[in-house]
């Protein structure tokens, strides 16, 4: 374990970008995701952020975004 812990303090030093580009893919060495589906949420993704720019959607803090999901599904 000492060695997590080691890559685990070296990794917090890196700068905020390259922590989640670590972070990413990580979490892609961990479960395998077909190309197409990474596709489409990539594509749902750049589609959202169009929308918000051209002021179709509103942004949604991430803390409200927690609570209104919490909200919903825990009947």
């Amino acid at each position: 374990m000492l060695g997590i812990a080691i890559i685990e303090k070296e990794a917090m030093q890196l700068p905020e970008a390259e922590r989640a580009l670590l972070a990413d893919r990580l979490i892609r060495s961990l479960a395998h995701t077909s190309d197409a589906l990474r596709d489409a949420w990539v594509q749902e993704a750049e589609s959202r952020l169009v929308a918000y720019r051209d002021g179709k959607i509103p942004a949604v803090d991430g803390p409200q975004a927690m609570s209104e999901l919490r909200a919903r599904f825990s009947r």
